[in-house]
């Protein structure tokens, strides 16, 4: 988990700086999404690419099916030799789908360490907190949420935590007040709130969203039935089991990171709009048709041409060769006329002797 509290502090600083110019959670985890989603707009890319070179590959991938017959290893072993020669790599697409997982557990280590990763408090101060919340009657929070509760109840508990400087006490203060986000706490957790709270509807954005976002993405980049079985295995995996399994997290997690999954799945959606548009299949195929076409020639330029005498030298070899393969040519083909008339003969024979044993 050290990993994912450290992603989760330097998320921390890039949502506190859009905190203080927005002044609400909510809007600075959207804005942090749209920038995160420019960021990695050039893997986005490459997986565009990727899947226009698994459609290309179709037709090859057929013709090893149908040379290989029932051989499966021969056939993945060709398959795989297909993909190093044409610098294709039928796992890019899933690598893509699967990073914002990671991104999300960032967010979550900021929201739930609000104090150490986003206000980045000195942690021994943090601690002494921690510890005097503890003792306090009603205070049964589990520890990983303290940090929370800290933020949640400070109203009544500042008089308390005396442990905190000016400068924290500051930092706190302007940080309580913009967790309202169209009437919803985002620093509560759906499972634990009230219908009456609608932070339900977060884990339930949150699924359609991110249905809808697959659905997109689908319809604008057909899968052929003619893809490779991983791909197919990926692109179900992230149909059907990624949003249920991002709405679960967003209804066991605190709604601002609801917020943050619903907001990528929009921005996801409009950005597979935009890429269809401007960098499709076709595009990008007819793109890496061309300049494999000029890297051939211009190959072909950079050969130099043999001295006359070699080209001679080669071009009579060439025709005594042929003049080579032309004899036995036609040496086989008198052999296999002799050999035709000699059954032929035979033939005729026994069909004489048949005749003249009946006569007799």
């Amino acid at each position: 988990m050290g990993i994912l509290n450290f992603i989760g502090s330097i998320f921390g600083y890039l949502l506190w700086g859009l905190y203080l110019i927005l002044k609400n959670y909510g809007l600075a985890i959207i804005i942090f999404t749209i920038l995160l989603k420019v960021i990695m707009f050039p893997l986005t890319l490459k997986q565009q690419k990727s899947m226009a070179a698994q459609a290309r590959l179709t037709e090859k991938q057929k013709a090893l099916q149908k040379a290989c017959g029932n051989d499966k290893q021969r056939y993945n072993e060709e398959l795989q030799k297909l993909y190093e020669k044409e610098k294709v790599s039928p796992m890019s697409g899933c690598l893509i789908n699967l990073l914002p997982f990671p991104i999300m557990l960032g967010i979550y280590y900021s929201v739930i360490y609000p104090l150490t990763n986003t206000l980045h408090i000195a942690q021994e101060t943090i601690n002494q907190a921690s510890a005097y919340i503890k003792h306090i009657p009603g205070m049964t929070s589990v520890s990983t949420y303290i940090e929370l509760d800290i933020v949640k109840n400070w109203a009544y508990l500042k008089d308390h935590l005396t442990m905190f400087s000016a400068e924290d006490v500051e930092k706190i203060e302007s940080f309580t007040g913009g967790f309202n986000f169209l009437g919803l706490d985002l620093l509560g957790t759906p499972s634990e709130a009230g219908f009456m709270s609608f932070l339900w509807i977060i884990p339930v954005l949150c699924l359609l969203t991110s249905w809808g976002m697959q659905f997109i993405m689908n319809k604008l980049n057909p899968h052929s039935p003619e893809a490779s079985q991983s791909q197919q295995g990926c692109m179900k995996y992230t149909m059907y089991l990624l949003p249920l399994l991002s709405a679960y997290w967003a209804y066991i997690m605190p709604a601002a990171v609801g917020i943050y999954w619903v907001a990528s799945s929009v921005v996801g959606a409009g950005q597979s709009i935009v890429i269809n548009k401007f960098f499709s299949n076709e595009q990008i195929t007819a793109k890496q048709e061309a300049q494999h076409f000029l890297l051939l020639e211009n190959n072909e330029k950079s050969v130099k041409p043999l001295p006359v005498a070699l080209q001679n030298m080669v071009a009579e070899k060439i025709k005594a060769q042929a003049n080579v393969n032309a004899e036995n040519a036609a040496k086989k083909a008198n052999k296999q006329t002799e050999k035709k008339k000699k059954a032929s003969n035979k033939k005729e024979k026994n069909n004489s002797s048949d005749y003249m044993g009946k006569k007799l």
